[in-house]
């Protein structure tokens, strides 16, 4: 008969089923090994800066996006239209509105100074470069928030200023809020703070890889991988977000440029000179005015009134230094303004971006310098071309190469301000020259002013910001974290004899001789006793004070730095700290090798960060 007719099943069957149950055990193990796996990635540090990252650059990109619909509609308030074009809309408004207007924002901007902001200023990028170099990423996201409040007010309300600085402003404090929140470690800190840099440039200027590379070359100070994935996906996200809402157009419209001739090089070197005297000329404008209003008796809040005043003023004869300047910019790579209206330009955007930045309006400098940069750029090539007119390109090519040099000079970024060119136009073929203008005003303007205008910003307000982060943490360890308290002291009322004993205990080093307070007399070791004749008995008796040696001394607060230069004058390996140089009472000894183990792990700690 059939067994299968009968219920039973079959050795087949039952090694078929055993089968199936062993391959579904498997698969089950495997999966959740891989979830398990999964799971530690995910909680892994790398993994989760790299989901913080999208996180970070979506809220900064639509800060972005807000603070620019925010400009708008204070533009709309003041001007009656939210639209970028402000110089042309100032020509049909009655002269006392377009008077008036900069300084009624200044008024505003004054107010926000005088009862909102503890520092008495809005806050801008070196702030946050402050922040990334001192304060380990860490900002107070209520002061980023009113200082984007009155940076918004006065870019909306014509201060010739750009948006820039206050985005990168807004980017930070809030990659530095969600940071914080999570008690993240500086290294961490820094990463999350270029993040968000990156994504509210990206998102402003719709330029992702100048995005990213703005916040590794000013902000991060490095491109290693573990900052630079992170803030390349944060610029991105930044960018997507821009686009959704703005469509994906670059900043500026401008025909199709080629350069003519390699024997345009020459005039392009020529170029980068002279947007280097621009770029200086603007600064020394910033810098005489902010000299000029702190030697004063305005109060700081009226400053950015009676500079708002003068812009305005300005702005009756040459509207286009109104606002971020993006359509008189736009413009002059379209060839579309004379000789000498553009030497008038350049003259009347250097003055009124000196008084709106030296008069504490707030707002960015990149935007300034790319109009200043254009109108210079195309001023050049009207003279090249009525010179060399075979030779010349277009002089819309000059003015986009002398946006490049012009920006790139002052913000002391040249890598970031060719790629920001780049993306900026979505041109390609004029680089080379853009390339070559940037470097040549870069070396210039370092050689003279020997920082960019960032550094110089800080310097004011008496920060020493390094961005070297090993050199921070060599500054920052001092002698009082590096002593060995426990050393071999005796009293200067001892006696040869008694040094003789101690030293006969600790041959190999010196004891520490201090009054009756503990202050410092010297130390004794063997080599003064041998010099000395402690041997001789009439000696033996005598005070420890006729054999003592001086050696040099370090404070408590010197740092490495200071303590291998005071090594390096001195033989010993071994030298004594003190409290402070008058009463110097003794704290302990730091030992060469030990500030030396210190400095190497400061170089490792940056590396790692």
């Amino acid at each position: 008969m059939d067994p299968v007719g009968d219920g039973t099943p079959d050795n087949d069957s039952r090694d078929s089923d055993s089968q199936r149950r062993r391959f579904r055990a498997a698969v089950a193990g495997e999966t959740r090994t891989r979830l398990a796996q999964l799971a530690r990635a995910i909680r892994g540090e790398e993994m989760q800066i790299a989901l913080l990252a999208l996180l970070v650059g979506a809220l900064a990109g639509y800060a972005a996006v807000g603070f620019r619909l925010l400009i708008g509609w204070i533009q709309f308030l003041f001007y009656g239209e939210a639209a970028e074009k402000l110089y042309s809309m100032a020509l049909g408004l009655p002269w006392w509105q377009v008077l008036l207007a900069p300084a009624a924002c200044g008024l505003l901007v004054g107010l926000f100074i005088r009862y909102l902001m503890p520092d008495g200023r809005p806050q801008g990028v070196a702030d946050v470069i402050e922040s990334a170099a001192l304060h380990e990423g860490r900002m107070s996201l209520r002061h980023v928030a009113l200082a984007s409040l009155a940076n918004a007010t006065s870019i909306g309300g014509g201060a010739s200023v750009g948006r820039e600085g206050p985005v990168v402003l807004l980017g930070a404090g809030l990659a530095s809020a969600v940071g914080k929140r999570l008690g993240y470690s500086r290294g961490n800190m820094l990463t999350l703070l270029g993040c968000g840099v990156a994504s509210a440039v990206a998102a402003s200027f719709n330029a992702p890889l100048a995005g990213a590379l703005f916040a590794l070359e000013v902000v991060v100070g490095h491109y290693r991988l573990t900052a630079f994935a992170p803030v390349v996906m944060a610029s991105v996200t930044g960018t997507i977000v821009s686009r959704i809402h703005f469509g994906d157009f670059p900043a500026f419209i401008k025909p199709d440029y080629n350069i003519v001739s390699f024997w345009e090089f020459p005039a392009f070197a020529l170029l980068g000179v002279t947007a280097a005297v621009a770029a200086l000329a603007m600064m020394a404008a910033i810098i005489a005015v902010s000299f000029g209003a702190r030697h004063s008796r305005l109060p700081v809040w009226a400053r950015p009134v009676f500079a708002g005043l003068a812009v305005g003023a300005i702005a009756l004869l040459f509207p286009q230094v109104l606002g971020v300047g993006y359509a008189a910019t736009d413009r002059a790579l379209s060839g579309e303004f004379g000789l000498w209206l553009l030497f008038g330009i350049i003259v009347a955007k250097i003055a009124a971006t000196g008084l709106s930045i030296g008069g504490g309006c707030g707002g960015g400098i990149f935007s300034p310098s790319l109009m200043l940069g254009a109108m210079v750029g195309a001023a050049f090539g009207t003279v090249a071309a009525s010179i060399f007119p075979e030779l010349a390109s277009d002089r819309g090519a000059y003015a986009l190469v002398g946006m490049g040099a012009v920006s790139g000079a002052v913000l002391g970024a040249p890598i970031s301000t060719i790629l920001i060119i780049f993306e900026l136009t979505g041109d390609y073929k004029v680089t080379l020259g853009v390339m070559f203008a940037v470097v040549i005003a870069s070396a210039i303007t370092r050689a003279v002013f020997r920082q960019s205008f960032f550094h110089w910003q800080l310097e004011q307000r008496g920060v020493a910001a390094v961005l070297d982060h090993a050199g921070l943490l060599i500054r920052r360890t001092t002698m009082a974290d590096l002593a060995h308290t426990a050393v071999p002291v005796m009293n200067n009322a001892c006696s040869v004899a008694d040094a003789r004993t101690m030293l006969i205990e600790v041959p190999d080093r010196p004891v520490y001789v201090v009054d009756d307070s503990g202050r410092l007399s010297g130390w004794v070791g063997l080599p003064e006793l041998f010099a000395y004749g402690f041997e001789a008995a009439p000696r033996a008796g005598e005070s420890v004070e006729n054999v003592i040696h001086t050696p040099p001394f370090l404070l408590e607060s010197d740092n490495v730095e200071e303590a291998m230069q005071v090594f390096s004058r001195t033989a010993e390996t071994i030298l004594p700290v003190v409290d402070n140089p008058a009463d110097k009472t003794l704290r302990g000894e730091v030992r060469q090798r030990d500030v030396m183990i210190a400095y190497r792990d400061a170089h490792e700690a940056a590396r790692e960060t």
